[in-house]
């Protein structure tokens, strides 16, 4: 039987900034807007956690019951079923019970915005989180997990929050998911790096699979200028206080210094927890920037 401890790292905890950057960026834009709701943001994290936490039990349960995740093929930390610390079906009982979560909070947003075509938003958000690494033909072992990503965790999300406070989409939610999603794709190319071989000897056809190492490297690098790139129009389109999200491209340089060093193994686990930093930081500051730009009046 797994432990709590167990269990926590099956969460993942390194991959949850992810989830939670994409909010604070939308909460920026509705603050700029003059429209932020506190109930409502904080449902929409609540959303956000409970699908990566039930996306990241999903994947060890579909991957684990394949067995492409078998201590023997990984690299990274060893998963509950794959390891065989905890049974698969609690594993995606813990899965299922996080999108629950996700949309009993979904649909408070839904009673309070009176959006309820934001059902259809949600229903698809659950099913890309389930049929990621599930179902027959996953689309994560296609090479589509990166599309995934910056959809959901970076345009989805980052202007879903911003919809659910303002009922609008503004310019700059969209950039700002620019941003939150091409960093969100970096954080998953690093892992999909990290587990190339081992997925190429299972058949899991990741995107870093099929483009091998020295361009998956070269995409870390796209994703992670093409994530500072958004937050810089999202400060275009709203006030030049925003460029405060920039100063976390910083911390962007060890990560692309180690990936591009032919950083392998266990050093890659540092390039994911350094982006996911890096990612949180900027939507922080990003929301630090509006901040000051509202209070000063632009």
């Amino acid at each position: 039987m797994a432990t709590p401890a167990e269990w926590l790292e099956g969460a993942r905890l390194r991959t949850l900034p992810a989830a939670v950057a994409p909010v604070v960026a939308g909460s920026a834009v509705a603050l700029f807007g003059g429209g932020l709701h506190l109930a409502r943001a904080a449902l929409a994290l609540v959303v956000a956690l409970a699908l990566q936490v039930g996306v990241n039990y999903s994947n060890d349960y579909s991957d684990g019951i394949r067995g492409t995740d078998s201590a023997e093929h990984r690299a990274g930390p060893q998963r509950l079923v794959g390891s065989g610390a905890a049974a698969p079906s609690r594993v995606r009982a813990a899965a299922f019970a996080c999108f629950g979560l996700a949309c009993a909070a979904g649909l408070a947003i839904v009673v309070l915005t009176g959006a309820w075509w934001l059902l259809v938003v949600g229903a698809a958000c659950v099913l890309a989180a389930w049929f990621y690494t599930g179902g027959r033909r996953p689309y994560g072992y296609a090479g589509l997990g990166e599309a995934f990503v910056f959809v959901f965790f970076g345009l989805v999300a980052t202007c879903g929050t911003a919809y659910v406070n303002l009922l609008r989409v503004p310019e700059a939610a969209i950039w700002a998911g620019v941003g939150t999603g091409a960093l969100a794709c970096a954080i998953l190319v690093a892992n999909n790096l990290r587990d190339i071989e081992g997925d190429a000897r299972v058949g899991k056809r990741t995107l870093a699979v099929r483009l091998g190492d020295a361009r998956t490297r070269w995409l870390f690098v796209f994703c992670a200028f093409g994530g500072v790139f958004g937050f810089f129009e999202a400060a275009a389109s709203t006030t030049w206080w925003g460029l405060l999200a920039l100063v976390a491209a910083v911390l962007l340089a060890g990560p692309v210094r180690l990936v591009l060093g032919g950083a392998a193994g266990p050093a890659l686990i540092r390039v994911l927890k350094l982006t996911g930093i890096a990612e949180l930081a900027a939507s922080v500051l990003l929301f630090l920037g509006l901040f000051v730009g509202v209070w000063v009046g632009r």
